[in-house]
């Protein structure tokens, strides 16, 4: 851990300081959201009463939300500017957690999660475009790498500190992730001011409707085919937190709970030694492999009866998450236009559709098939999975011929 530290610390020093405090914000608002939103399934259910049809439906509402609404967010940040949609958002989003500590309708709870998923889908697309915004080329893989860490560093942290104040058992931790959020926008404001920056380096002439940005991205086929590709190694993704969950069941929830904190764990050793060596190849070769890996590791979610085959496979797994997550957001950031990274950013939003379907899938698979088929059901979801890679293919060999691209592949 001491080395991957100063590792991060050695990086930092080549970024311009508004990349260091948008990291460390990224670490500490995902810290905050995770100290709460973790447990806002069982405040619903065990304290609030709700039927567990009702809970799960304003859990959904929030993914479903952000999953379309992020093109607002992109565009908005690409017409208006980064911080002003980030200092929105941020605000917002407090007040949306001061709500769900002081709510007690149902429908309240609908509306304030719609609104948490509305608030998301505003900041990350954002957060993202201004991080390429103020990067050099050859720094961005490192900037997004470690971005990464302080999100699983942050949902790490998160669960634990609301575990030990008793968030599913009261409305305290709502509040507490508001004051975050508040200190999240004030800092936000006090960067605003004290970094000067053309924030999306761009002219008054090359400012575009939303339409008009959707209709360049839909023409890009670089981007249509790693979003397609992306939207079925995200379904992989979902699988570790449901089909998983449920296939083990209660009776091996010691083997789930162990599986999960190896998954953490690996993240945070292997990433920077993979992002390192994947440096030296095309963005979508590193897609492939983690295609790749993704279907090997949740193939082998169906060997149950061996906890050396489970350990192997959530190993595999892992790696695939790292590639296709980390390097997915450089190759965004290469092929964007300056002028329409947000909107690149927030078009992306649309592959966590993945995310929702491959939990549904999974689930058919489960009552149609049964638990004691996982071998098939899960060798079924890694068929599922593979299909990216021909999608990812695809892309590649566009970006080959794209001669806006070629002096930027370098750093692969």
């Amino acid at each position: 851990m001491y080395k991957i530290i100063f590792l991060i610390q050695t990086k930092a020093q080549a970024f311009q300081p508004l990349v260091w405090a948008l990291l460390v914000g990224t670490f500490i608002s995902r810290a905050g959201f995770f100290m709460s939103i973790p447990f806002l399934g069982i405040y619903l259910h065990e304290i609030k009463g709700y039927e567990n049809a009702i809970t799960g439906a304003i859990l959904g509402v929030s993914f479903f939300i952000s999953t379309f609404a992020s093109f607002l967010g992109g565009a908005w940040s690409d017409r208006f500017g980064r911080f002003p949609v980030m200092i929105f958002s941020m605000f917002v989003w407090a007040m949306v957690f001061i709500g769900m500590g002081l709510a007690n309708q149902i429908w309240h709870f609908f509306l304030l999660n719609a609104l948490n998923g509305f608030c998301r889908s505003l900041f990350e697309p954002t957060a993202r475009a201004l991080l390429v915004d103020v990067t050099p080329q050859d720094k961005r893989i490192d900037v997004f790498n470690i971005r990464y860490f302080a999100i699983n560093i942050g949902g790490a942290i998160g669960p634990l500190v609301g575990l030990s104040l008793g968030t599913s058992t009261n409305s305290l931790m709502f509040l507490l992730t508001a004051i975050i959020y508040f200190i999240c926008g004030i800092l936000l404001m006090n960067c605003r001011t004290k970094y000067t920056i053309s924030e999306n380096n761009i002219s008054p002439s090359e400012i575009v409707t939303m339409k008009s940005s959707m209709r360049i991205i839909a023409s890009d086929k670089i981007f249509r085919f790693f979003l397609i590709g992306n939207i079925f190694t995200t379904g992989a993704y979902a699988q570790l937190d449901t089909t998983l969950s449920q296939y083990l069941g209660t009776e091996n929830i010691s083997i789930y709970s162990l599986l999960f904190a190896i998954n953490a764990i690996a993240i945070l050793i292997l990433q920077f030694p993979i992002v390192k060596i994947m440096k030296k190849y095309l963005p979508l070769t590193a897609l492939k492999l983690g295609s790749f890996l993704f279907a090997l590791g949740i193939w082998g979610f169906g060997f149950s009866s061996s906890m050396i085959l489970l350990v192997l496979s959530i190993i595999l797994f892992t790696v695939g998450e790292i590639l296709c997550f980390i390097i997915g957001d450089v190759l965004i950031s290469d092929i964007a236009p300056g002028h329409l990274r947000g909107a690149y950013f927030g078009a992306a939003g649309l592959q966590f559709i993945g995310q929702s379907t491959g939990a549904w899938i999974g689930g058919v698979l489960l009552s149609v098939l049964g638990t004691n088929n996982g071998i098939l059901i899960f060798g079924i979801l890694a068929l599922l999975t593979l299909s990216a890679y021909p999608f990812f293919q695809l892309g590649q060999t566009f970006l080959k011929k794209d001669v806006r691209l070629r002096q930027n592949t370098e750093i692969f």
